[in-house]
Order: C-alpha cells, then structure tokens, then sequence
C-alpha cells in the first residue's frame, strides 16, 4: 500500500515537473520573439537584457550572436569582452568565439590586435575540409567577408584542390555583387563542372547592370577560348553573351567557327538555333540552319533544320510585316516538302502550317480546306492529332462563312473529349463564334461551364468573355456596343488587322461612354504586338494598368507588359518591376505563378 502511494506521489511530481518545464520552455520562446523584436526594431537595450538572461540558461550558446551584436551597437566592448574571453576558456576547440573577439577588436578601433587574432587563425588551418569551412563561415558570421575569402582561398592551397568551396566562394562574391571575381571563379569551374552553366547565366544576368558588365565579360570568355579552343561549355557561354547583347550574329560567328574548327556534327549549332528562334531572330536562325543543311543529306541534322528552318520562315513572315509574295513562296516550301516526303503522320505539321497560310495569309481558306478535311483521313493518326485538326477546321469553316458547319465540328470534339483539354478548347471556340455572332446568352452559358475547367489558360479566357458580356449586356446601347466589339474581334480572328482598329475605333463614336475602353486597348495592344509594334503596344497595356486597376484585362496587360520588356524592348529592370506588381496586386491571377517564376529567373534565384 506504501508503495503505490510512493509511485502515484511521484507519478504526480512527474508530471507537476512536466507542466512547469513546458511553462518555462514557453516562456524562454516568448522572451526569445521579444527579443528579436526589439533587436529588429534597433531597440539593443532591450533586447541585451533579454538576450543576457536567456543566454545564463544551460546549451543556450545559439543566442550569442544577437546578444554580443547587440552589446557592439550599444559599444559595451568590455561587457562584450567579459563574455567572449570567457566563452573562450569554456570552449577552447570553437574559434567562432576567436572570431568573435577580433570582431570586438575591430569594432573598438585595435586593428593590430584583431589583425593578429585573425591571421593566426587562418595560418593554423589543418588538412581538413571541415574545419576550413567553419573558419571561413565564423569569418562570415560576423560580416568578414575578405577574410572567409581569404580563408577559403588558403585552404584550396592545403588541400591542393583549386576548386574546392567553388560554390561558398561563389555564393559570397554573389552576396557582394563582386562582378569581376564571379566572372573569374565562373569560368575557372565551367571546363571541368559544365553543367553550372545555367546557374552562371542566371547569376550573371541578375548582378551585370550594363553592355560594359556583357563586353568585359566577353573579353574573359574570349581569353578561355583561345586557352581551350575545344570546350564546348565557353562557347555556349559567349554565345549566351552576345545574346544577352542582342548580338545574334556575332553569336552565330562563333558557333560555326566551333563547329569548323571541331569538325563537328552541327549539334552544338542545331542545339543553339532555338535560342535564336526564341529571341525571335529569326534572320540569325534561318542563316543557321541554311548552314546546317549544307552538311548534306546524310547529316542527322539535315531534315530537322529543314523543317526547323521552314517553321523559323513561317515566324518571320507571320509577325510583323510581310508580303504576299514572300509567303506564296513560303507556301511553295511546304508543299515542296511534303511531295519530297508524302502525307503522312510526319509532314502533319507541315500540312497545318500550309493550311493556316492558305486560310488566313493567302485568301484561300476553300485550299486550307481541302488540305484539313484529307489530312483527317489519314491512316496512323491519333486519336489527340484528328482532334485537333477538326478544330483547325471548324475555324476554317468560319472563314468560308460555314457556321454552322463550325458549330457541328466543335460539338462533336467537346463531347469525344469531354472533360480533356481539348474538349475544353472546341467548348471555348463553340462560345468564342457565338460571340462573334452576337449570341451573348449562349456563349456566356458555355464560358460559365468553362470556368471551373482543368486548364488554367481556358478557364482564364472563359471567365474574360463571360464577364465582357456580363457587364456590357445592361441595356440596349451596351448590348449594341458589345456587338461592334464582337465585329472587330472577328476581323481580328480573320487576320484582318487594319480593318479591325477601324472598327474598334468607331465603337467610341458610335457609343460614347460605352464599358468596353479596357478590353479595347487590350484588343489593340495584342493587334501591335502580332505586328511587331511592340513599344506602342507597351504604352497601351501601361494606360491599362494605370486607369483600369480593376479591370478585367489589367493582370494579362500586367504579364504581357513584363513579357515584353523581357523579351522584346530588353529592359529587364522594367519587366521584374512588372512581374513583381502582378504577384503583389493579383496574387489571385492566373499568370501570378508564371510571373513569380519568370520574376525569380531574371533576379537569379534558385541557384
């Protein structure tokens, strides 16, 4: 009986003891936040006697560092003193607290004492990585980044290796936006650890503010390809250079010099081509890929560049201005290829891009026609590649005033594919012509059951159109208005841009006052960026974002003003400005993801 009285008493002290320990750990946390807090707000009398009782508690070393900054900006040197030296005797192995104490030094105005402290600790590093590392991070801890420099410089010298603690060096030249010492460490590592290279490029770009940062740096990389004229990775490297200063050309030079001199294959080349192709040079790629080819028929990269070259032309000539006669010869091309190599699952891409010249560049959509409706007939197609041709056709079918032939196609893809993002789009296209034709209710039922669609783009371009025809179908002027508006989109859809901003225009005049000032600059700026007007498109969305900041179109003129001041008007200052806005003011944007992605690539994150 004693004895389970014994066990319950101590059961009970347990768990009296338990209670009082969680009491204290919480109150150690609290003090802790408090603390840093009053750190933060630059209130150090504060926060030091705070900092002063927590760090008396047992293993509580992890406060030392706020709390001996904070005795430095109150300037208690000889309290700071006190505390280090007896850290020191205590933990004679941890040279963090050496550190420390040259830190004091320093701040007292003893540079010679510190000088020694700091000296000897460098000229004592052993043989182990480890212990280098945790010198030079003490040195950085407490903001002595010449010296973590400095450290970790001899222990490449002890340990015989010249690369080691490649990325800690790296990461503190970064820190400091030391521009000359990050070219130098990058092109060091890049021969033998190629694959940093996109880290270097996203690194570089974030910290070089100007062409001179660029042709500094190209001068470096030029010195290495002299010194090793067979290292792929520094011509990737100046290539990427003279992209960055829209030097394609230049860039296009030195690829097939590499590939002459390396008597190589074309992939380094072919590999590259698409950066120009993305760059939207596309007079550079086609040069390259006219290069390509001359390797002959036997080259693996023959048909690809031929293909690929076709597809850069069709670029070029669809954006911006063109002329018939360039894109009848264009057309010609394609056919070309396709006698050389027949209809079939292969050429499929060819037969579309002729058809959509035909339909929309040539004025013969009943060509474009034909071609579709026999491309569908063809034998090992999927079942994804017929249904999106029969889309392609439905659209053509609105060209050559067929509707309801449009409407039966669309239809049919939506039910095959319901609930897939193909079904998605015919279901869009089916509500996009229902607006061109004026038949507001309709097309606003099909984009309410597009809203909740799985794919972001179409659920995006649904919820536009159905709160376009919401807020412009409340009285009989709107719904007029809304009409002239759904002409103009029309003309647009026919590529018939010159008429459409006509059209657009007249839609003020004709109904002064009218809802639709936004979603007509939108439509305006997208009709310049297709045209290559993309400084005039710029000011367009810029009106946008500033007198329509809750408007429907302002987060896609957001996201397409950063688009193009990243890849057209080369102002990456202005596009993470832009990009930045969009995350911040419409985080609920589903371009809100893209643009904090595109936002951290061009600030060099994630590196």
């Amino acid at each position: 009986m004693n004895r389970l009285i014994l066990i319950f008493f101590l059961l009970a002290s347990l768990g009296t003891n338990a209670q009082v320990f969680r009491q204290n750990q919480q109150i150690a946390q609290d003090d802790v936040s408090l603390a840093i807090q009053y750190y933060q707000d630059g209130d150090y009398e504060k926060a030091a006697l705070l900092l002063e009782k927590l760090l008396d508690r047992p293993n509580n070393e992890g406060y030392f560092d706020i709390y001996f900054n904070a005795l430095l900006k109150l300037k208690r040197y000889d309290v700071a003193e006190k505390l280090v030296k007896k850290l020191i005797r205590q933990n004679p192995a941890n040279d963090g607290y050496d550190i420390a104490l040259g830190k004091l030094y320093q701040e007292k105005g003893d540079v010679q004492a510190a000088s020694k402290i700091f000296n000897e600790a460098i000229s004592k590093l052993p043989k182990e990585e480890f212990k280098i590392r945790n010198l030079a991070n003490n040195f950085y801890r407490f903001e002595n980044y010449d010296l973590a420099i400095q450290a970790f410089k001899q222990g490449r010298k002890i340990l015989g290796n010249e690369q080691a603690f490649t990325f800690e060096l790296l990461n503190i030249y970064r820190f400091r936006k030391d521009k000359s010492m990050l070219m130098q460490e990058y092109l060091d590592v890049l021969e033998t650890m190629p694959q940093v290279l996109p880290q270097a490029e996203a690194v570089l770009s974030s910290v070089f503010e100007d062409k001179a940062d660029y042709q500094t740096f190209q001068t470096a990389i030029l010195r290495k390809v002299q010194k090793s004229p067979d290292a792929e990775v520094f011509i990737q490297l100046l290539t990427w250079n003279f992209i960055q200063q829209r030097e394609f050309d230049m860039a296009l030079r030195q690829l097939i010099a590499f590939d002459k001199r390396t008597k190589g294959s074309g992939e380094t080349l072919f590999n590259s081509t698409y950066i120009f192709v993305d760059n939207k040079a596309y007079e550079t790629a086609i040069k390259a890929y006219e290069y390509l080819l001359t390797k002959g028929k036997d080259s693996p990269f023959y048909l690809p560049s031929q293909i690929e070259m076709l597809n850069t032309k069709y670029n070029l000539q669809t954006s911006g201005k063109y002329t018939a006669a360039d894109l009848a010869i264009l057309a010609k091309d394609y056919q070309t290829l396709i006698d050389e190599n027949g209809k079939n699952k292969n050429t499929l891409f060819a037969l579309k891009k002729l058809a959509n010249l035909q339909a929309y560049y040539l004025s013969q959509p009943d060509k474009a026609e034909k071609i579709l409706e026999d491309a569908i007939q063809m034998p090992g197609l999927s079942t994804q590649d017929i249904g999106q041709l029969k889309l392609d056709l439905g659209d053509i079918y609105i060209l050559t005033n067929e509707p309801w032939e449009a409407f039966l196609v669309y239809e049919q893809v939506t039910k095959q594919f319901e609930g897939q993002p193909i079904g998605n789009e015919a279901r869009f296209r089916s509500a996009r012509l229902s607006f061109y034709q004026g038949n507001f209710e309709y097309s606003n039922g099909q984009c309410l059951v597009l809203k909740a669609a799985t794919s972001q783009l179409i659920a995006n371009d649904a919820l536009n159109l159905s709160l376009l025809i919401s807020d412009n179908i409340q009285s009989p002027a709107d719904s007029n208005a809304l009409k002239m508006y759904a002409d103009a989109e029309m003309l647009v859809f026919r590529n018939s841009p010159t008429q459409a901003i006509k059209k657009l225009d007249s839609i003020s005049i004709a109904f002064p006052g009218n809802g639709l000032t936004d979603a007509v600059m939108m439509s305006k700026a997208r009709i310049l960026i297709k045209s290559g007007e993309f400084q005039s498109a710029a000011n367009i969305l810029k009106k946008i974002t500033e007198e329509f900041k809750d408007g429907i179109w302002t987060d896609d003129a957001l996201f397409t003003l950063g688009d193009l001041c990243e890849k057209n008007l080369n102002d990456i200052a202005q596009a993470k400005i832009y990009f930045q806005k969009l995350i911040t003011d419409y985080p609920g944007s589903m371009f809100s993801g893209e643009a904090r992605k595109r936002f951290r690539n061009l600030r060099g994150d994630g590196v």
